[in-house]
């Protein structure tokens, strides 16, 4: 598992946005694809993880639609298209993904002509921006040799959805942006790592009172995940899209657990 970014809305300078790649031997499969994905995975390239080799990016799912989570979309298409990538994008996600596609497509019919008429460096390798794009419900939504992707339902301002990836000896669930669900305790049982947003009390408190209406819907704070947590029994538990706060605001909560916890604010970029 690497974290790409695990930033908010916030435009942090230090932190990219939610993205994160879950590895299985050189396949990497994409959760989100936030702002500045492709440079993080070629970051992560250059520091030795080869299947974040830009052009080898072939699926990516989505846990919602926000554009917090999928500005790095047309990155994703275009980027690893530019400097060679020849397969389609596989892309799961909620309703609206195909129209959002379809649309980054025609808005960028100005740059993909003139890439692939019989002068453009992209002529030989026209496939490689192409997008398959896939709108999924609740349940198994992929399946290859490596891994098999189940989705479920999560509780967001939008239609969104938790991903479990199960392989034979290993299992990891992301939440996306969600409020605490049963379906994200049930997903996880026991799985290895649990990836899950996170907002402290403290932070939210400093927040307009609109906003602070609107996490009590759709977020999920500290002590919330706390009891989630408990009750899902996960073998690791990882906070992301987490507020910015220091790691000593995180611990006053988080050590109600037993869990092994990664909330480093140095490492979660």
């Amino acid at each position: 598992m690497v974290l790409l970014g695990t930033g908010t809305p916030e435009p942090n300078p230090d932190r990219s946005g939610p993205a994160t790649a879950i590895i299985i031997g050189e396949t990497a499969y994409l959760v989100d694809a936030g702002p500045g994905v492709v440079r993080r995975a070629s970051a992560a390239f250059a520091r030795g993880i080869t299947a974040l080799q830009p052009t080898k990016l072939r699926v990516v799912f989505f846990t919602h639609l926000h554009s917090d989570h999928t500005v790095g979309y047309p990155d994703l298409i275009f980027t690893p298209w530019t400097i060679g990538r020849r397969f389609p994008l596989e892309v799961y996600g909620p309703k609206g993904l195909n129209a959002m596609t379809a649309h980054l497509m025609e808005a960028y019919r100005v740059d993909i002509d003139p890439r692939t008429n019989p002068d453009g460096n992209q002529h030989e390798f026209p496939e490689g921006r192409n997008v398959n794009a896939h709108e999924v419900k609740a349940g198994i939504v992929y399946k290859d040799a490596n891994v098999m992707v189940t989705a479920f339902p999560t509780r967001h301002a939008m239609e969104s959805y938790g991903y479990r990836f199960a392989t034979p000896d290993r299992s990891i669930v992301i939440s996306g942006d969600t409020n605490p669900t049963a379906a994200t305790i049930e997903a996880c049982n026991g799985c290895d790592i649990l990836i899950h947003e996170a907002i402290t009390p403290a932070w939210l408190a400093t927040r307009p009172e609109r906003f602070q209406r609107f996490a009590a819907k759709f977020h999920t704070t500290t002590t919330q995940l706390v009891d989630l947590a408990t009750k899902a029994k996960p073998k690791l538990l990882v906070l992301y899209h987490y507020s910015d706060l220091s790691q000593e605001e995180f611990g006053l909560t988080l050590d109600r657990t037993t869990l092994p916890v990664s909330y480093s604010v140095s490492s979660l970029r």
